[in-house]
């Protein structure tokens, strides 16, 4: 089988780094950055990210072959700051706006549960008894 183990899709070897940045010799204020075990999920936010910010450039990512745990992530800059520290900022700012959103999340939970909001089982079928106007659960085929 031509898979590798699924471990090896997310575990570290023996003193592999996570992060390789490669300056780029041919093109000015411009880097290659290696980031090993992840896939497109992380690149696309990253890049998404990036292209947001005024001093980027060009942001883009490619993952060189599915069996191969890593993506290579391109970024060129204007000038005013390194490939290596917007890339930073772009994983700060992405943390950031990950906890607001699990913030939010969280508390839109918890009041819907203190409001007396509508109680849903696991499959989002009411418990409360919820009904139409015309007498029948929602849920009620017949």
């Amino acid at each position: 089988m031509n898979a590798i183990n699924r471990y090896e899709l997310y575990v570290l070897d023996e003193g592999e780094k996570s992060v390789e940045v490669t300056e780029d010799t041919k093109i000015p204020n411009a880097a290659t950055i290696k980031i090993v075990k992840q896939d497109h999920t992380l690149a696309n936010l990253l890049r998404s990210q990036l292209l947001g910010y005024p001093s980027v450039l060009f942001a883009g990512y490619k993952a060189p072959h599915p069996l191969q745990p890593h993506f290579l992530l391109k970024i060129q800059t204007d000038g005013s700051i390194t490939p290596a520290a917007i890339l930073e900022k772009a994983c700060t700012d992405l943390i950031g706006m990950v906890a607001t959103l699990e913030s939010k999340f969280k508390r839109e939970f918890t009041m819907n549960n203190v409001e007396g909001g509508v109680q849903e089982d696991a499959y989002g079928v009411p418990t409360s008894g919820a009904q139409w106007e015309s007498g029948g659960s929602y849920v009620d085929l017949g």
